[in-house]
């Protein structure tokens, strides 16, 4: 398993307002279905009840819940971050795309971070992506400042590789 985290952030590593994204950005969302689209997505429950559609299409769906009754059509469901290694084979590209908790369990892990950086602070933050430590990490790519139209924010892409 070739394990990745994928996650837009803001200035403040803040990622989360009342179980939604600071922020809709319609490049970001582009790049995030163009890296992960055919591929295998491990996300929380909650990241997965805040999808409009329910299960992403064109991705296998693992959602990550203490919930042992949680059913999501389209998903597998798993109880505890270990499970991933018995459910996903060597080489199967995996991305984990939230919430707060589930990066902190799969940081360890992970030897890439795909993340686009929102050049704002936002006020409202209540769930935070963990810190990047550079001891741990280095910057394989960046692209960027580009500006939304429609937010109107700032962002770039920041892609991380683990040292």
């Amino acid at each position: 398993m070739i394990l990745s985290l994928i996650v837009a952030a803001d200035e403040n590593n803040g990622i989360g307002i009342n179980g939604n994204q600071p922020a809709f950005i319609s490049a970001d969302l582009k790049r995030f279905k163009s890296i992960t689209q055919g591929n295998t997505i491990v996300m929380g429950r909650k990241t997965f009840e805040a999808l409009p559609k329910g299960a992403l299409p064109n991705r296998r769906n693992i959602v990550l819940t203490r919930q042992h009754d949680f059913r999501a059509d389209h998903c597998e469901v798993i109880h505890s971050p270990g499970e991933i290694d018995n459910i996903c084979q060597p080489g199967e590209k995996v991305f984990v795309i939230g919430g707060g908790e589930i990066y902190r369990h799969f940081l360890t892990r992970a030897g890439h971070i795909y993340q686009t950086l929102i050049h704002h602070t936002f006020s409202e933050i209540d769930t935070w992506f963990p810190e990047i430590s550079e001891e741990e990490w280095t910057v394989e790519g960046r692209e960027g400042p580009f500006r939304d139209v429609k937010s109107g924010y700032s962002f770039s892409y920041i892609d991380w590789v683990r040292i």
